[in-house]
């Protein structure tokens, strides 16, 4: 759990970025790539982190502007990534204009369960790195180039002059 608004700040920040370079990286080709017919395709994952932000984040009580259409994904790159930019923009000055440290072990209704809400920001910031990870196969899988996130790719190695370890 999460101690300090500004530990919080500091983290998702980072991870946002991350994922920000990964949903830019996206084209509206890229939308429809999935795993199997049965998985939510790359577009459906991207708008699902856009829109967990807000979705998660109200039910502790913070108020900020939701996304438009939370329901279904558009079919543009673009909008899910300025979505998702927005959306990340919004939910932390709500964090730290309405909440002080305290706040953080309070506990709020989450899906049935009482959270504290520091819990529910780490779950916040775990939940949008698995749907990231889902998204770098998928983007594979769609011809894109990934991003280094924590690390660097086949592809910055390759670059550097250097060989990709295998």
């Amino acid at each position: 759990m999460l101690k300090t608004i500004a530990d919080f700040v500091t983290e998702y920040t980072r991870e946002a970025q991350s994922t920000q370079r990964v949903l830019d990286t996206l084209t509206d080709a890229s939308l429809s790539q999935k795993i199997t017919p049965e998985y939510r395709s790359l577009g459906q994952i991207g708008w699902h982190i856009a829109t967990t932000i807000h979705e998660m984040l109200s039910r502790t009580g913070l108020t900020f502007t939701a996304p438009e259409g939370e329901e279904h994904a558009p079919a543009s790159a673009q909008t899910i990534a300025d979505t998702y930019r927005s959306s990340v923009a919004a939910a932390l000055e709500a964090i730290q204009a309405q909440w002080t440290d305290a706040k953080l072990t309070e506990s709020s209704d989450m899906y049935g369960d009482q959270w504290p809400n520091g819990l529910t920001l780490r779950v916040l910031i775990s939940h949008e790195i698995h749907h990231r990870g889902e998204m770098v196969v998928l983007m594979r899988q769609a011809g894109l180039r990934v991003p280094d996130i924590y690390g660097p790719t086949k592809e910055s190695w390759v670059a550097m002059g250097m060989q990709p370890l295998v």
